[in-house]
């Protein structure tokens, strides 16, 4: 009888265990399901350059008194058939180089003072690209419920300016950030309260 007893009382630590390890099996599972369907978001300006370095590779091929405006055109650095390419008019020029008096223009490239002396001649093109990933990630509960959100943020940025004279380009200045990680984190001790609970002590 004794046996028996001790043969049932094994059978049942292993059948809970089993369970346990099911229980635990679906839950990390569940949890993995969740964390999936928390929000993510994408800020893309519409360019035909889809990397950093392909927009770069671009402008690399801008060479100061040889490349023409038809070439830029060839480039797609053209407003008429790339979008979010912002013109640049002699007045905008001129503030973006000398944005006060105490600026000595000789102290310029030669290029941007080249194209300032050309006064209405002078014309410019900025691109200003960016591509912005957000991935919300961590526990889903407490995202949706908002007592805490983590948001994972990859991306890369690009601009650049170039001016001309004339239908010759005489400058070209390129920058950005090839890589953007960063990351944010918010945390609300009262949850789906928290902002009631801040309006009570206004």
């Amino acid at each position: 009888m004794d046996r028996l007893k001790a043969g049932y009382s094994c059978a049942a630590s292993a059948a809970l265990a089993i369970a346990r390890r099911t229980f635990v099996a679906v839950a990390v599972a569940a949890t993995a399901a969740c964390s999936a369907l928390l929000p993510r978001g994408e800020a893309v300006t519409d360019s035909p350059w889809h990397s950093f370095e392909e927009a770069q590779q671009a402008f690399d091929q801008i060479i100061i008194h040889k490349t023409t405006s038809a070439d830029l055109k060839r480039l797609r650095v053209d407003p008429e058939i790339t979008p979010n390419v912002i013109i640049l008019n002699y007045s905008d020029v001129l503030r973006r180089f000398i944005p006060n008096p105490s600026i000595d223009a000789s102290s310029l490239d030669l290029g941007v003072q080249e194209c300032l002396r050309a006064a209405t001649r002078c014309r410019g093109y900025e691109v200003d690209h960016r591509v912005l990933k957000r991935q919300r990630y961590g526990n889903f509960f407490a995202d949706i419920l908002n007592f805490q959100r983590k948001t994972d943020i990859v991306g890369w940025r690009f601009n650049a300016v170039v001016l001309i004279t004339d239908d010759l380009v005489v400058y070209k200045l390129t920058g950005g950030q090839p890589a953007i990680h960063d990351h944010e984190k918010s945390t609300n001790p009262l949850g789906p309260f928290q902002g009631a609970g801040e309006g009570l002590f206004r």
